[in-house]
């Protein structure tokens, strides 16, 4: 009993699943995907080889349409399947097993621009379209795009059963972590009261450990910024001299090695720029920076104390 949406971004091919349902782990189950290829669903009594195979079908130069009739073909369970394949260039195809709709709630599936949603034990038929209304109406990037439909599905009634786990996967050539593989979102929340609102805050992480600064988002470090940041590495023991507005090559590599230790890998840029989002994020943590004045020393261990949002848990 479980409502998905699986989507493309034409403007830069990135492919996605997002998926939400009251069943544990749901993301080890559901979402498969291959930059440039495709991305699976597969849900219900779900078959973890139309995943597997529906991407290699996809890759050999199947269409969506070929891929589910040759898995359909191999599968004597069709009755009890629910799935979805998405292309690269936005083909969809859906499959909800006969079996399915004498099960409790509603199980079907909507089609939208360069998307398509399902589920089965849900409120009612709302549930798709309303994930669809809302994925082609966004201009987000897709992750966003993506857990939003799933917003809209669950305001709409999602699964009659309620919550438990959530998942988001988007794929994209050389969109990981470094550019070293094609993994660029991968989330799945196990077990949550709230799974969705749990995704939501978690993609906000991942965004600042794994993606790049945006340039737009990139100022120079001056004289103010030198003090507000000598402040904060001082308390957080990364920093033991004069809290002045200097900000010469050994305070800008003690910088960096506070951005690692803060796990802004992928925003370290030579200590010369600091990206607001890094500020803003380290203001939620850590409290307003109360800034010394120029010549002070270092401010005590323990004032910018603090967990991380309140409500992080791994």
């Amino acid at each position: 009993m479980t409502y998905s949406i699986l989507g493309l971004d034409p403007a830069n091919g990135d492919l996605g699943v997002a998926v939400q349902s009251k069943f544990p782990g749901v993301g080890g189950l559901v979402p498969y995907g291959e930059a440039d290829v495709g991305v699976v669903a597969t849900q219900a009594f779900g078959n973890p080889r139309h995943g597997t195979v529906g991407l290699t079908l996809l890759r050999c130069g199947a269409s969506p349409a070929q891929a589910l009739d040759v898995l359909l073909g191999g599968d004597p369970e069709e009755r009890r399947r629910q799935f979805a394949l998405i292309d690269r260039h936005g083909s969809v195809a859906c499959h909800t097993g006969a079996e399915l709709h004498s099960w409790d709630g509603w199980a079907g599936s909507a089609s939208g621009r360069h998307c398509v949603a399902l589920g089965n034990g849900l409120a009612g038929h709302d549930v798709v379209d309303r994930m669809v209304a809302t994925f082609d109406a966004s201009r987000d990037c897709l992750a966003k795009s993506l857990i939003a439909a799933l917003e809209s599905g669950e305001r709409a009634g999602g699964d009659i059963r309620g919550q438990q786990s959530a998942a988001l996967l988007v794929v994209r050539r050389d969109g990981g972590y470094g550019a070293l593989d094609d993994r660029h979102v991968v989330i799945s929340i196990y077990d949550h009261a709230r799974p969705i609102d749990e995704l939501v805050r978690c993609y906000a992480l991942h965004r600042l450990s794994y993606f790049p600064s945006d340039t737009d988002k990139l100022v120079p470090i001056g004289p103010e910024l030198a003090v507000e940041l000598k402040t904060l590495m001082a308390a957080r023991g990364f920093y033991t001299g004069v809290l002045d507005d200097s900000w010469e090559p050994a305070v800008r590599r003690r910088f960096e090695l506070f951005l690692g230790s803060e796990n802004y890998d992928n925003r370290i840029n030579g200590g010369e720029l600091l990206d607001l989002e890094v500020l803003a994020d380290l203001h939620l943590r850590y409290g307003p920076l109360e800034s010394p004045s120029s010549g002070d020393t270092a401010a005590a261990p323990g004032r910018f104390g603090g967990p991380r949002h309140s409500a992080e848990r791994t």
